[in-house]
């Protein structure tokens, strides 16, 4: 059975080098399967995201309306992290992250962002510190103190 992390990886295999082809300067940050039916990308740009940016990213997804709902977002305040640079650009914020397996016992993670290394974060969650492997990581989000 495939998981719905397997489905949003699958996805954004297809939607990610498409749209950042097509439309320089957008880059897409996430993508979440919403329902079975719908998902939602988030994009950032250098400039801000604009309306004309994510109606942009719409007409540009049109060969999947025939399955899918479709959603564009901007990243918002608390921001998807996901790939390496995403985490190394918010080295010292706070963070929640999600695992689709068991690492250290656990699956979801809140704490300070340490290290964005190579192959994963370290993240410290109150007394413990915690190596999470970005391949494990199915939802990251930095989380907003303002």
């Amino acid at each position: 059975m495939t998981s719905v992390y397997d489905k949003e990886r699958a996805l954004l295999a297809q939607i990610r080098p498409r749209i950042e082809s097509e439309l320089p300067g957008i880059d897409v940050l996430a993508l979440e399967l919403v329902r079975e039916d719908r998902f939602c990308v988030y994009i950032d740009h250098p400039e801000g995201v604009s309306l004309e940016h994510c109606e942009a990213v719409t007409r540009t997804l049109d060969g999947f309306r025939n399955e899918f709902g479709i959603d564009v977002s901007s990243p918002g305040p608390n921001r998807p992290l996901r790939t390496h640079e995403h985490f190394a650009g918010v080295v010292g914020g706070k963070v929640n992250i999600r695992t689709d397996r068991k690492v250290d016992g656990e699956t979801r993670f809140r704490g300070e962002l340490l290290a964005a290394g190579a192959a994963d974060v370290t993240v410290a969650t109150g007394e413990t510190t915690v190596n999470i492997p970005y391949a494990l990581i199915v939802r990251g989000n930095l989380i907003d103190e303002g």
